[in-house]
């Protein structure tokens, strides 16, 4: 199946817990004001690229043991990384996810976009919420601003609410 890339980073330490490959999607409408990656921004930039193949380029790192799906935002492509999550998943592979809208708002969106709530019940972690300049912090794991949270997903699913965790 084909998605749009933005870039691959092999072995992230900074995209979640643990050694990760870091897959960054192209694609975001949020347009935050001081966004890492503005350059994924545009739907029509990037590469395509095939997610079994991408699979297969994960496999050949035996060191990592969690996949972060970052952006760019992943929720806009979220049927190829569904795909792509299953067989990590089924590998045993932690699975974690950035997203500009809130868990609360991607349940809405799985409400009418199939492959939104499939894609959340294949993720462990995911960082929500809108990456905002004024509450910017290098203090806190793995987000940009004070305002994104970590979700335990499996916990929030269950919950039906946001459940969120610390590192």
């Amino acid at each position: 199946m084909l998605i749009r890339l933005a870039g691959l980073v092999p072995e992230s330490y900074v995209d979640g817990p643990g050694i990760r490959f870091t897959i960054f999607t192209q694609g975001c409408p949020h347009n935050c004001k001081g966004c890492h990656n503005p350059e994924t921004h545009d739907f029509e930039g990037g590469r395509l690229a095939d997610t079994d193949k991408i699979y297969n380029k994960i496999k050949q790192y035996p060191i990592v043991k969690g996949v972060t799906f970052s952006g760019g935002d992943p929720f806009c492509q979220p049927e190829p990384l569904y795909d792509l999550a299953v067989k990590l998943k089924a590998d045993g592979y932690h699975i974690m996810s950035y997203t500009g809208w809130t868990f609360e708002q991607l349940m809405k969106k799985s409400e009418t976009e199939e492959f939104v709530g499939k894609l959340l019940g294949q993720l462990d972690l995911l960082v929500d919420g809108r990456f905002v300049l004024e509450e910017r912090t290098l203090e806190l794991p793995f987000r940009g601003s004070r305002n994104q949270r970590i979700i335990d997903v499996p916990r929030s699913l269950e919950a039906g609410e946001a459940v969120t965790v610390e590192f």
